[in-house]
């Protein structure tokens, strides 16, 4: 059977090679479920403008949700000559209604019905990954109070750099995530605009309603150009670029988690049910679910690549290129939500090793800006006192000593009297946090109300 699209001006068959070269079938049949509520809403315009009767409208209605339920239950065979979900719906339609189902395609191309159909796809899924990061934050931020005694090491270089509570830590990613969510919702504006109705390329004759069919669908409006909405594909490319974000945050704690799950660092435990083991060491428990988020971020960003060279330069309006924009499209889409998907019940479950992190958190010296700044109270400028401190940390470490241990008539010694007993009050991790202040710090209190703030933001 020839595919619909075919017209009379063919005088041969198609080559049966073109067939499984061009066909999509095999990739864009997940759209159904868009593809049958778009023509419902399609017909019911063509109804309300009085391109088709009401019964013609009842029976194409009526029929598109039988063969929805075909569909469901996979009973509607796939096959190459019908090229895609679109003409696979609209056979099945005829093969029922005879010119009834003819009728459907009126005032519409496959053009504006894909542009549809990958539409309304995209925003429920982008709806899907913002779901999935508020999981993921709310699992970050319930941790908060329960850490809120621990103090990590904060690294710049990967080198110690100053002390933080754990909290601040968890809501680092919290702010990161907030900001991708943000992403899918400007991203979710552009591409809730409607293209149906600017058919092939450049409208139609027909007396047809674009706004009926966009409230039908939930769009928030349509599209305002039939010669760019034809072969627009931006959403595709913002979304998954807000993707390749979301995977290159989920990249970043992956990589900083299984950092913190080796002796070296021995921060963390990861829950065992995420871990794998060694076929030969059996002492090993491998953090296989974050090395492999590390690695499947690649594959988000390698589809926002092929995408970007797919449409680099396309000449207006729509080209057949355009097919091959859905299987990195979906496999962006498909990635994300699993690494989404692992990733909260793996912060929930992981344990923070506070003993290994107590008996470590003097190391590397990060109560050293404290004490350049508490200098800088005193009267002392920035610079001498960052000069000062340096040589008193070189001090510290010829001695093999943290910085609270050296004794004050050395201190004293060093600074040429400008440091007593008071210095005390600064010193140590402990006193370090303690002392932070500024808005957006580690400080105790700024981080309270933080929790505050994203508990009320998350949780109502």
């Amino acid at each position: 059977m020839a595919s619909p699209s075919r017209s009379g001006v063919f005088a041969e068959a198609t080559d049966q090679r073109l067939e499984a070269y061009a066909e999509s079938i095999s990739f864009d049949s997940r759209l159904y479920e868009q593809d049958i509520r778009g023509s419902i809403a399609h017909a019911d315009m063509l109804q309300s403008v009085g391109l088709i009767s009401e019964t013609e409208f009842t029976q194409i209605r009526e029929q598109l949700e039988v063969i929805r339920g075909r569909l469901d239950r996979g009973e509607l065979p796939l096959r190459f000559e019908l090229e895609d979900i679109h003409m696979h719906v609209e056979q099945a339609l005829i093969d029922a209604t005879g010119d009834v189902g003819r009728k459907l395609h009126t005032a519409r191309s496959r053009n504006d019905q894909v542009s549809t159909d990958v539409r309304m796809w995209v925003r429920e899924s982008l709806d899907q990954i913002d779901a999935l990061l508020l999981d993921l934050q709310r699992a970050f931020l319930s941790r908060c109070d329960a850490d809120f005694d621990v103090i990590l090491p904060a690294y710049t270089h990967l080198q110690r750099a100053q002390p933080v509570l754990a909290p601040h830590y968890w809501l680092a990613y919290i702010e990161k995530f907030q900001r991708d969510r943000e992403r899918v919702a400007d991203c979710r504006k552009r591409v809730n605009q409607c293209p149906l109705g600017i058919a092939a390329v450049a409208g139609t004759t027909l007396p047809i309603d674009r706004r009926h069919t966009a409230q039908s669908l939930g769009f928030e409006g349509i599209t305002a150009n039939s010669l760019d909405t034809s072969s627009d594909r931006d959403f595709v490319l913002e979304s998954t670029f807000v993707l390749s974000m979301i995977a290159s945050h989920l990249s970043g704690w992956a990589e900083e988690w299984i950092l913190w799950s080796t002796v070296e660092f021995d921060f963390i435990q990861i829950p065992q049910q995420f871990c794998t083991g060694s076929s030969i060491m059996p002492q090993k428990v491998n953090p296989d679910t974050l090395e492999l988020t590390r690695g499947k971020s690649a594959r988000v960003m390698g589809s926002l690549q092929t995408l970007m060279l797919l449409v680099k330069n396309l000449p207006l309006a729509y080209n057949r290129d355009l097919q091959e924009d859905k299987p990195p499209m979906f496999d962006a889409f498909d990635t994300t939500r699993a690494m989404l998907e692992l990733a909260t019940p793996i912060v929930a479950g992981a344990t923070l090793k506070r003993k290994s992190i107590a008996a470590r958190i003097e190391k590397g010296y990060l109560d050293a800006t404290t004490l350049m700044e508490w200098m800088i109270q005193k009267g002392m400028p920035q610079r001498t006192a960052h000069h000062l401190v340096g040589a008193i940390v070189g001090e510290a470490m010829k001695r093999e000593v943290p910085l609270a241990e050296l004794p004050i008539d050395e201190l004293s010694r060093l600074s040429d009297g400008q440091i007593d007993a008071s210095v005390m009050d600064v010193l140590g991790t402990q006193n370090a946090v303690a002392a932070f202040r500024s808005e957006g710090s580690t400080a105790p209190d700024r981080v309270r109300e933080q929790i505050k703030v994203w508990t009320e933001r998350l949780f109502n």
